[in-house]
């Protein structure tokens, strides 16, 4: 697969503007690996290697298991999650297949409620919207897993 274009070459200021929001994000009150794992997964769902490659590598350096890595795809089933976790995990998946429903149920968001505050949810909304921004970069100019 060959790269389409190099976004942040042409256009460097929007790609330093989603770096400071990446900052508040990563300063703000959401764990740092809640903000990853909504991440890796929106990323597997939209199917941008490049993200999924990224945050994976970046998860582990963090010390992340691979246990929990592995098991991502399949969070429902799987027991190495958090309670609040499993609530952002199901909040990101409502909010980056919106597609696919006609919203973001609001028993997902009423759970998600019950774990995160409001900042901490308007965090993670903001961090739901910014993966998938990235994805969609990531998948359009065909970014390449490992580089």
């Amino acid at each position: 697969m060959t790269r389409r274009i190099n976004v942040a070459k042409h256009v460097p200021d929007i790609y330093h503007h989603f770096l400071a929001v990446e900052k508040i994000l990563h300063d703000g009150e959401l764990p740092a690996a809640t903000i990853e794992l909504v991440k890796l997964r929106a990323s597997q769902i939209n199917g941008c290697g490049y993200c999924v490659d990224m945050h994976s590598r970046d998860m582990r350096k963090a010390g992340e298991s691979d246990e929990r890595l592995w098991m991502v795809a399949a969070w429902r089933e799987a027991t190495v999650y958090t309670p609040a976790e499993r609530a952002a995990l199901a909040l990101a998946e409502e909010a980056t297949r919106l597609p696919d429903r006609e919203a973001v149920p609001d028993a997902v968001w009423q759970e998600a409620s019950k774990h995160y505050s409001d900042k901490q949810l308007a965090l993670l909304v903001a961090a739901i919207a910014m993966i998938n921004a990235w994805n969609r970069i990531g998948v359009t100019a065909r970014l390449t897993p490992g580089t």
